[in-house]
């Protein structure tokens, strides 16, 4: 991702210490380097390091809490948080042992504020939660071998400080999770980039024989490729892709016969959506039957608005998951 005019987060008033980062990156991870928005503390070296060209991360927004669940087992949650998905950097640096976690926290957080980085959390000591649970929660395993999990758990749960951050570009975002701790094996920066992008697409081509899988493993399969404009039913052309592998399923397949089903998520009316889904069902069946020339006998459409989600309405990837198109063998 490119980002025009990009701002360059340089600790300590810009003043990057060249020479003491030149000898800190003889010691870094093979194959580590900083993130081009973002400078290290000077005197760090890389511990950990990877970088994910598009997945999902949970931003925290809020601190990790423990409790028992209907089984009587501990899990644990954020009290509040962002699901965000796009390139993910992450970096775990150790930081010079005669430098503070506060001194440390507050030039990451003096850099971001200079480059008019809206703060969304911040958080210190306790207020987080327990040190083990926020590591193990919010960053998981990373790596056991290089101890990049491990080595951030604070020696006291006052010796950690995090906050979360959001730079706004006309291009795309780029959300910052910073967690700084003093822990037994080093004092520790974990510094998460997410760089909000869209999925590279047509990686993958669902074809006729997946669709056929599909729906005689599970005798159905969702359909992501046929698109409609907000609040219509009218199909848009870049559906055509998956539209002509329907057609190719049904004349590989002349004895199956198909219920085209129309979804959508929960936000609205109740009566409305059921409308809506309906009506796109009957659009895709207009156009296998016209375009295609797809037998009428072969498929009915139906719709069943929100009443079948596949994930929850709740969360900020679920609604676009919901919104889709359903074949079902008759």
């Amino acid at each position: 991702m490119k980002i025009k005019n990009k701002v360059i987060f340089c600790l300590l008033g810009g003043f990057l210490l060249a020479t003491s980062i030149a000898f800190a990156q003889d010691e870094d991870r093979e194959g580590s380097k900083d993130h081009p928005l973002i400078s290290r503390f000077p005197g760090s070296i890389i511990k950990y390091y990877d970088v994910k060209q598009f997945d999902e991360y949970i931003l925290p927004l809020g601190k990790v809490e423990r409790e028992r669940d209907e089984d009587y087992k501990w899990v644990y949650n954020l009290t509040k948080s962002k699901q965000l998905e796009g390139k993910i950097t992450r970096i775990t640096y150790e930081t010079p042992e005669d430098r503070s976690t506060l001194e440390i926290y507050r030039n990451y957080e003096l850099a971001l504020k200079k480059a008019g980085v809206e703060i969304l959390f911040t958080s210190t000591g306790k207020e987080i939660g327990d040190s083990s649970n926020w590591v193990r929660y919010v960053y998981g395993s990373l790596n056991p071998l290089t101890r990049g999990r491990d080595g951030l758990i604070a020696d006291e749960d006052r010796y950690q400080r995090y906050l979360s951050a959001k730079l706004s570009s006309p291009e795309a975002d780029v959300y910052v999770s910073l967690y700084v701790s003093t822990g037994w094996l080093y004092s520790a920066v974990q510094l998460d980039i997410i760089e909000v992008k869209p999925m590279e697409t047509g990686l993958v081509t669902v074809n006729a024989d997946a669709l056929a899988k599909n729906i005689a493993r599970t005798g159905h399969v969702a359909v992501y490729g046929i698109y409609f404009d907000t609040d219509k039913a009218d199909v848009k052309p870049e559906s055509e892709p998956i539209l002509q592998e329907i057609a190719k399923l049904l004349q590989h397949n002349p004895e199956l016969k198909l219920y085209v089903v129309g979804h959508t998520d929960n936000v609205g009316d109740l009566t409305y959506n059921m409308e809506l889904s309906q009506a796109r069902a009957d659009a895709v069946v207009k156009i296998l039957i016209s375009q295609y020339s797809v037998d009428a006998n072969r498929l009915k459409a139906y719709g069943v608005g929100p009443l079948a989600p596949v994930a929850s309405n709740k969360t900020e990837e679920g609604p676009a998951k919901n919104r889709r198109v359903e074949l079902v063998g008759q």
